[in-house]
């Protein structure tokens, strides 16, 4: 496949940027027609594709909403973010579009639609008093959202994800300890499902980093750690699901251990293929496939980071080690997709034999550079493509950096053996 830069949203001016609309999540919804972004300001705007014979895909603005305003916790004396952690869409109905949006404390349903309103009519009153017509009534379509449940006050956390069973009707909400099952249609009660607070806070080794619900089996979840594992709960099995049913997690070898192990070892995202048979993760180094059926190991492992091993101890002064890259995968299965520094992205084909992704600077094409020629000296770690999505059919991707959103799209009539 040949990839082809389609769109940008936004000013790509990366030196003009202020903090409210830098980027913080993207998001297909299950048909791939409407495209959600959230920025650290607390808005949500929506993208609806559009025909188009000049690309391959182009997508319009649809929507824009405020979805969250910064607040304050009087008992803790902090300041809640209004940023949109994580958006998740739900099935729609009758030409409504409904969205679960995040920050750190409190889960919004959203219904978008269209609502009529009327526009009066124009008159133009005459000597004699009596008012004369000109233009009749009219009736106008505008889009509203209204939020139609507020699921607050569960965690004392921050939220990292929000996840949808595949029921319509649950979901998921995770912080760093806890991760608590909600009814769409119950604001006021939640279940906690996953808990590793220990009674002792001194005692505290790890923290949950993501989770998400298994696409085709509702009583399945994962979660990660900053551990660098990956459990598999069953909610048949137990309701509170700290007893996993499995474990996802490779050995570190004693002799590359070091000072920055256990922060590089975090992993910062984890999807499912859409089969439910592999699991995606991302940690800092690298991006790694792992089998259900194989606990012990991934069956695949793409080093996107090996050229900054050098750098840690930079990256640890400047916080950049930190940082949570995402990571998707086609509908098919068969590419990955995650962002890293300069603004590169990388879509690796899992049946290709060869080792590297295919890597992409954002409003350019594909480069034609392997990683081991790039020089850690020359990246600018200010530039980093943090959040990424794949179109839930179509070999479409979105990439979001600072205050940009990119779309790009694959031709399948073109080979990239060359590149």
């Amino acid at each position: 496949m040949d990839w082809q830069f389609c769109q940008v949203f936004g000013e790509p001016h990366f030196e003009e940027v202020t903090e409210v609309d830098i980027v913080s999540t993207v998001e297909f919804d299950s048909t791939g027609e409407y495209l959600a972004a959230g920025d650290r300001g607390g808005r949500v705007v929506i993208f609806q594709r559009v025909e188009s014979e000049d690309t391959p895909c182009e997508y319009k603005f649809f929507a824009e909403f405020q979805s969250h305003e910064p607040e304050f916790d009087y008992l803790k004396s902090l300041e809640i973010e209004e940023k949109i952690n994580k958006i998740k869409w739900c099935p729609s109905n009758n030409n409504s579009h409904f969205l679960l949006t995040t920050n750190d404390k409190t889960i919004k349903l959203w219904k978008v639609y269209n609502k009529t309103v009327f526009d009066p009519p124009k008159v133009n009153k005459q000597r004699n008093g009596l008012s004369v017509p000109l233009r009749a009534p009219r009736k106008e379509a505008q889009k509203t959202a209204v939020p139609r449940k507020i699921f607050a006050n569960a965690h004392a956390y921050h939220i990292n994800s929000i996840s949808l069973n595949t029921d319509g009707e649950t979901y998921i909400s995770a912080d760093d300890l806890r991760i608590n099952l909600w009814n769409l249609e119950t604001s006021d009660q939640s279940f906690n499902i996953v808990d590793i607070k220990p009674a002792n806070m001194e005692e505290l080794t790890e923290v949950i980093t993501a989770a998400e619900f298994h696409p085709q089996s509702c009583n399945y979840l994962m979660y990660s750690s900053s551990k660098g594992t990956i459990k598999l709960g069953d909610l048949r099995e137990s309701a509170l699901c700290d007893q996993h049913a499995k474990k996802f997690e490779e050995e570190e070898d004693p002799a590359n251990k070091s000072f920055f192990s256990e922060i590089i070892a975090s992993i910062s995202d984890i999807k499912f293929s859409r089969d439910g048979r592999y699991i995606l993760s991302r940690d800092y180094l690298s991006l790694k496939e792992w089998d259900l059926r194989m606990e012990n190991r991934p069956v695949k492992t793409i080093r996107i980071h090996d050229f900054l091993k050098a750098k840690l101890c930079d990256l640890y002064e400047n916080d950049c080690i930190f940082d949570k890259f995402e990571c998707s995968l086609s509908g098919s299965g068969d590419h990955l997709l995650t962002g890293s520094y300069h603004n590169y992205f990388h879509i690796y084909d899992i049946q290709s034999p060869r080792t590297n992704a295919l890597r992409m600077k954002l409003g350019r094409g594909p480069s034609k550079k392997s990683d081991i020629e790039l020089n850690a000296d020359d990246i600018d770690f200010n530039k980093k493509v943090l959040h990424v999505a794949w179109h839930p059919h179509d070999d479409i991707v979105a990439v979001a950096a600072n205050n940009n959103l990119y779309l790009y799209a694959a031709d399948d009539d073109k080979d990239d053996s060359d590149i």
